[in-house]
């Protein structure tokens, strides 16, 4: 549910019915996040285009553990609850170990970042970027960029952190401003099939 009215699966017709029998999966609802466009159907396409391209395409270098992992920590940053709960079952699949996630998680919720770095120097310093992106974007300076590369990314990985991080950045606020809740999802799907960046069913 959202504060403004939205178009369920099931009163859904036309654009809209066609965007969600492309993203739904076989009787699980559509994500409130998403049913949160309904009335303005394009926005959704668009919304659902850089999400499936930012975390879910073939392209993309990174581990897509990674990549939730940078989307959890965002997420948390802002304080968006939906976004931490969706992606964390996410990250929990993907990394097939609760422990190790739960663990991870935790460190997040602290902004420990220095004991992740002590493990993880890319992560931590993948981490570092994204809450300075999410924080204080306007005073990252090139430098930034320079610590990244000392890390061992290469440009074309420090691009796909900052993409992550600007689409929480959007997600994030779509959820806080819309007042969006989890009531009625199921957590953790998404469009997993990285080869085709068409297909965004979600599973």
């Amino acid at each position: 549910m959202s504060w403004i009215e939205t178009i369920p699966y099931e009163k859904s017709s036309g654009r809209l019915r066609a965007l969600y029998d492309r993203l739904k999966a076989p009787n699980d609802p559509v994500d409130q996040i998403l049913q949160s466009h309904s009335l303005r159907p394009h926005t959704l396409e668009g919304h659902m285009a850089l999400y499936k391209n930012v975390l879910h395409h073939s392209d993309n270098r990174l581990p897509k553990w990674i990549l939730e992992t940078i989307g959890v920590y965002v997420s948390l940053l802002n304080g968006c609850a939906y976004c931490v709960e969706h992606h964390f079952a996410g990250l929990q699949k993907l990394l097939g170990d609760d422990a190790r996630a739960t663990e991870l998680r935790r460190a997040l919720e602290r902004d420990a970042l220095a004991g992740i770095a002590a493990s993880d120097a890319r992560l931590g310093a993948m981490l570092a970027y994204a809450r300075r992106l999410t924080q204080s974007p306007a005073e990252i300076e090139e430098s930034e960029i320079g610590r990244l590369r000392a890390a061992g990314l290469d440009d074309g990985e420090i691009l796909e952190v900052n993409q992550v991080a600007s689409y929480f950045a959007y997600a994030n606020r779509t959820v806080l401003g819309l007042g969006v809740t989890t009531q009625g999802d199921v957590l953790g799907l998404s469009p997993n099939e990285s080869d085709d960046p068409e297909n965004w069913r979600h599973s």
